[in-house]
């Protein structure tokens, strides 16, 4: 018996050095298997498809009613993977919407709230889905508030998670580094990304040092292009104040108390322009529920969706 007890610590502790090995030494092999074990515990599976003049990757999986999920500026699919955990007994919908993540840049076009959402519209005609839930984090919220109001019959409820397009009577600490010229969402260097997690978290997510040197990498090879959105978006002059009346479906307004980038205050303006919503303020969470508090927030959301 000892021996036995011996010879399997002795297989537990080379298996833990092979796989550490493994990570230093192929740390974007392992962060793709970590990529790949969290879809499949959400039971997402990647696919592509044209639509027009771009290539639109997107995650797929579950049955049921339709769930389309946006994601926020120079934000990804994979942001929603930990929240879709939790929404067994739908069919979720994930895309990097046009010129994100993985779908395509096409520097003539024009990446305009409007032009997106035209995108979004093809994108879903493409995959011939009817009625739909719809829900988006910050930018991927305007995209979804405005696509709720331009095409009433085929969202059945909307959800706007600290979405953009929502003004408060305070600013953010976002929109106070801004106005002395640092806009801290187009981060190019490690320095700068550490700035932006802060930015968005209250309790930054525990990342692997090899792995945050992709992610920064990443952030970085994308600055450029995400400049070319953030101008074509006007993101500071736009507000959803002509879309949100025309909403029809029911909207879930859900917000971090502590969101340094859209301020809470922008609950408010949405309230006051919205005919049928309910709101969920979260408690020491920032700017991306569904990153921070995945359970927590797809319990609130599951909730909303079985009124």
């Amino acid at each position: 018996m000892k021996k036995f007890i011996k010879y399997g610590t002795v297989v537990i502790v080379v298996a833990a050095v092979l796989l550490a090995a493994f990570y230093f030494l192929f740390p974007e092999t392992v962060f793709k298997l970590a990529i790949d074990a969290q879809r499949s515990s959400a039971d997402l599976v990647r696919k592509e498809v044209q639509v027009d003049d771009h290539r639109i990757v997107y995650l797929e999986g579950g049955t049921g009613e339709t769930i389309l999920l946006l994601h926020g500026f120079g934000g990804y699919k994979d942001q929603w993977n930990a929240f879709a955990k939790y929404l067994k007994g739908y069919h979720l919908v994930i895309p990097d919407v046009a010129g994100f993540g993985e779908s395509s840049q096409v520097p003539t076009e024009n990446y305009s709230v409007e032009s997106q959402v035209g995108r979004i519209d093809r994108f879903v005609e493409v995959l011939k889905l009817d009625k739909f839930h719809m829900a988006g984090n910050s930018l991927g919220g305007a995209y979804a508030a405005t696509y709720g109001a331009k095409h009433p019959g085929k969202v059945l409820t909307l959800a706007l998670l600290d979405t953009s397009g929502a003004p408060s009577q305070n600013k953010s600490e976002f929109l106070v580094q801004l106005e002395k010229g640092n806009n801290l969402l187009l981060a190019g260097n490690t320095e700068d990304v550490d700035k932006l997690m802060a930015l968005v978290y209250v309790n930054i997510p525990a990342i692997p040092p090899a792995f945050k040197k992709i992610l920064v990498a990443e952030w970085i090879a994308h600055r450029s292009f995400n400049n070319k959105i953030w101008n074509d978006s006007h993101p500071l002059q736009f507000s959803l104040a002509p879309v949100l009346p025309r909403i029809q479906a029911p909207v879930l307004i859900l917000w971090g108390d502590q969101d340094k980038v859209t301020d809470v205050g922008g609950v408010a303006f949405l309230e006051k322009n919205l005919k049928n919503y309910r709101t969920v303020i979260m408690k020491d969470t920032g700017h991306a529920p569904m990153i921070e508090k995945p359970e927590e927030t797809a319990k609130a959301y599951r909730s909303f969706l079985n009124e």
